[in-house]
């Protein structure tokens, strides 16, 4: 794997532990699956193969992922639904790379996705010179998938128009891609599933309608249960992500990233860790991944510009961006949450004066 790649696909740069779990694997697998689903639940939390240590790749429920793995063992597709930034993204990326060696089968949904995503288009040059035929014909991720009999993704299903959503019906239901233009059709191999993520928190969601909804089994991916699973979360994810962006990760203290995470916790739930004081919540989502991205972004200035090691002052800098998304309400919420809670945690004396210090 060349050295320079800024984020290798996830069966590339687990390669070694998807072929050590290969070798060991010796339980039923469905068709079409490279590795037993017991084997696709290590890979995702993390054990021992042999003499290989399997790194957990999402920190959360074990039912969870073994509801996941189920549900893709059988005929219905698999829709991950949670806040933004539980990880539902990189997790259908290691289901794919765990169940069909190929997590690039992939369709990020945006307000501009049309039928062409996921069924077929053309290539017009030979389409006008030659007429309909499948030299002209271009499969959508979703159709290789069929004919190769992998996982496809379906990155943000409630973000594509409702009308478009529904062109998935007999996708799913019939396992069957019509072709009217050649009077042909497109059968699923086995092996063959769809895996799409969805969140209601965001703007511009269109609701799914009740007949696709049907076709999906739903599995909630829930935010970290306690300050310490998200602090691994987030550790985990900033080491690993690091290694790409040239940060050591002796630059990313545990004790400040314990204190990030403490404060979008705080915001998130609207009470203090303590449950002594209530809180308002800014509009910003704060989730694991938005932690992840203020610690980087701190790393870098500390690395930089500062000291090597991150502190309050970097920290603040990233932070506050990330809490006040909307000033005319984020700001009077940001506010009260320095003087009410910063302001009197003597040992956060520091990032207290840092976030005081921007204001100026």
């Amino acid at each position: 794997m060349p050295t320079d790649i800024l984020r290798p696909h996830a069966e590339t740069a687990y390669a070694a532990e998807l072929e050590a779990l290969a070798r060991a694997d010796e339980r039923p697998r469905p068709p079409g699956w490279r590795l037993s689903p017991w084997a696709v639940v290590t890979y995702i939390l993390g054990g021992q193969v042999g003499d290989v240590a399997i790194s957990p790749k999402y920190i959360g429920p074990r039912r969870v992922v073994e509801m996941a793995v189920a549900t893709l063992a059988t005929d219905r597709a698999l829709l991950l639904v949670g806040l933004p930034g539980t990880a539902k993204t990189w997790l259908s990326e290691h289901l794919a790379a765990a169940i069909s060696g190929d997590s690039t089968l992939l369709v990020q949904g945006t307000a501009g996705t049309d039928e062409d995503a996921l069924r077929y288009g053309w290539n017009y040059a030979r389409l006008i010179a030659e007429g309909p035929s499948e030299q002209a014909l271009v499969p959508s991720p979703v159709m290789a998938a069929m004919q190769a009999g992998k996982l496809v993704r379906i990155e943000e299903l409630t973000r594509i128009p409702a009308d478009v959503q529904d062109a998935l019906i007999t996708l799913l239901s019939e396992k069957t891609l019509p072709i009217p233009e050649l009077n042909a059709e497109v059968q699923a191999r086995r092996g063959f599933n769809v895996i799409a993520t969805a969140n209601d928190r965001d703007r511009g969601v269109h609701e799914m309608s009740a007949a696709l909804r049907r076709r999906f089994n739903t599995v909630m991916l829930p935010l970290p249960a306690s300050l310490e699973e998200e602090v691994r979360i987030v550790q985990q994810r900033v080491e690993a992500l690091g290694q790409a962006l040239a940060l050591p990760p002796e630059s990313a203290p545990l004790e400040e990233i314990r204190r990030l995470v403490t404060v979008f916790r705080e915001l998130r739930s609207g009470k203090t860790e303590d449950g002594r004081t209530k809180l308002k919540s800014p509009t910003a989502t704060l989730s694991p991944a938005e932690a992840i991205s203020v610690v980087h972004q701190g790393q870098a200035l500390a690395v930089h510009f500062g000291s090597g090691r991150l502190n309050a002052r970097d920290l603040a800098a990233s932070l506050v961006g990330a809490v006040v998304k909307e000033p005319a309400t984020d700001q009077t919420i940001w506010a009260e949450y320095l003087e009410t809670v910063v302001r009197r945690r003597a040992e956060w004396k520091d990032l207290y004066e840092a976030c005081k210090d921007l204001e100026h």
